[in-house]
């Protein structure tokens, strides 16, 4: 068997992601806060950065005051001085080159956020919240040590909404009490204010809320005691022949049931304040519509005036401080090139969108129509990855309210005679049909079917079950409001 070497020559095309490429793509997808953040980031690092402010007048001052009213002084473009001293090879970026299309070892995949992954707006300053309460409370008692561990572990462990979601052996074996010391502590923090607050389900947590009243309701107790299946069921004649009282009794007790907060602990919860500041703003003048990017907050970048004048004299700097200073400005423009792309093509998907979905921007909810990525990729030329890391995780201020851009992509339902209506108009007028609805008698899925089917609307009953449980609606079951009449 004879042995033979031979060389051969071989040619192939294969993407390779520079870091300026992988800066484009991370700023393309980031949100306004952390866009803001990056950008502070990248001026601290990089000394060819500074950030251009507004010039005064000779001999202003900045703490002076004047009667006079003077003309605002117009900022200068973010990248103004970027001009012919860029590189020669910053140009239009081409979103389509690094798109999820190539290698997958070179996939943005990971990139993207994780579904259980805490969104970049829960950043502001965080108010007391239903822990900080409790342990205030505690404060002026005198516990020992043991007790003192126990509470802030019971404590520790409610969920927003106020409840214990650990049992007492739970508790015992990771605080290595007994079982008496451990429902001593529970005790004491179910004695609390809010009333209901450490409750381990939301029998319990009525039950104590009944139990904290001025008045003993000792037929209100033996439903919740009792009753709580028939009780959510709505069999009020079961309850009455059970615990032999009339079904008027029931139902008055029901009525005071209703009254109590089954969320004792959403009082104090401080996850829900989250502002959200708009990266776009349309606006209608007249008959037309104008879009306005938000550069609010943003720094406004250049490159460095000082050292660009080190850099035009050769002489002055020693030859590896002059290749430090050229480094970081390409890099520097490189950015700032970014940034403007960045802002550029968000500007062309709203754009897109406003064409898209006009009739939303000038009717509301109703009017939205199906759209999904393609559609606006094809528009403007682009790739889906693309359109998807714009919309990601930002927002526009509309005529109609702030919106997030991944709510302007919504699926299509076909009627019979083959139009579409979009999914968020099917679901906006779900959501109107039952806040009008009577509350002694809710519409059902099947009803909440026909009447969409009379606005031409062609959806099952499933289909609607599916959009009310999407936009958090009860059943028909619990939605009904029953009023007791006396003889």
């Amino acid at each position: 068997m004879a042995l033979e070497l031979r060389q051969s020559l071989k040619l192939a095309q294969k993407l390779v992601m520079t870091h300026q490429l992988k800066q484009a793509i991370r700023l393309l997808q980031l949100g306004r806060l952390e866009l803001a953040d990056t950008l502070r980031a990248e001026m601290e690092q990089n000394p060819m950065l500074e950030e251009a402010l507004p010039e005064l007048e000779e001999g202003g001052h900045p703490e002076s005051l004047s009667a006079t009213e003077e003309a605002p002084v117009e900022e200068e473009p973010t990248t103004a001085r970027v001009d012919g001293s860029a590189p020669s090879d910053i140009g239009e970026v081409n979103w389509n080159d690094y798109a999820n299309t190539f290698d997958s070892d070179l996939s943005f995949a990971h990139e993207t956020p994780a579904a259980d992954a805490p969104s970049q707006f829960d950043f502001i300053s965080v108010q007391p919240g239903i822990a900080e309460q409790l342990a205030w409370q505690l404060m002026p008692l005198q516990l020992n040590g043991l007790d003192r561990q126990l509470t802030g572990f019971i404590i520790g462990n409610l969920d927003r909404h106020g409840y214990l979601k650990l049992d007492l052996p739970d508790i015992v074996a990771a605080c290595h009490c007994a079982l008496a010391e451990a429902e001593g502590a529970l005790r004491l923090v179910q004695s609390l204010e809010p009333a209901g607050i450490g409750a381990r389900d939301l029998r319990e947590c009525l039950l104590l809320q009944l139990e904290r009243q001025e008045e003993e309701d000792e037929l209100a107790i033996r439903i919740v005691d009792r009753h709580m299946a028939s009780l959510e069921s709505r069999n009020f004649g079961a309850i009455a022949r059970d615990l032999g009282v009339t079904q008027h009794a029931v139902l008055d007790a029901v009525a005071r049931i209703r009254g109590l907060d089954p969320f004792p602990g959403n009082e104090y919860d401080n996850g829900a304040v989250n502002y959200v500041t708009p990266d776009v703003y349309v606006f209608k003048v007249d008959d037309q519509f104008v879009i306005q990017m938000n550069d609010e907050g943003l720094p406004n970048l250049r490159l460095s005036e000082a050292y660009l004048q080190l850099l035009k004299n050769r002489k002055s700097l020693p030859a590896q401080s002059r290749s430090f200073l050229l480094e970081n400005k390409r890099n520097a423009e490189w950015l700032l090139k970014s940034v403007e792309q960045r802002q550029h093509t968000l500007y062309r998907v709203v754009e897109s969108l406003l064409k898209f979905q006009r009739e939303f921007f000038e009717q509301g909810p109703l009017s939205m129509k199906p759209l999904v990525l393609r559609d606006v990729a094809e528009d403007i030329g682009m790739h889906e990855s693309t359109i998807s890391r714009v919309t990601a995780n930002k927002y526009v201020h509309t005529p109609q309210g702030i919106y997030e851009l991944k709510y302007f992509f919504t699926s299509a339902v076909t009627n019979a005679d083959g139009s579409t209506v979009g999914a968020e108009a099917i679901k906006t007028r779900i959501r109107q049909l039952v806040s009008a609805e009577d509350p002694a008698k809710p519409l059902s899925d099947n009803r909440i079917a026909e009447l969409l089917a009379q606005e031409d609307i062609e959806v099952a009953r499933r289909t609607v079950a599916k959009y009310r449980e999407q936009l958090k609606i009860l059943p028909v079951k619990h939605r009904r409001v029953t009023t007791a009449r006396h003889a």
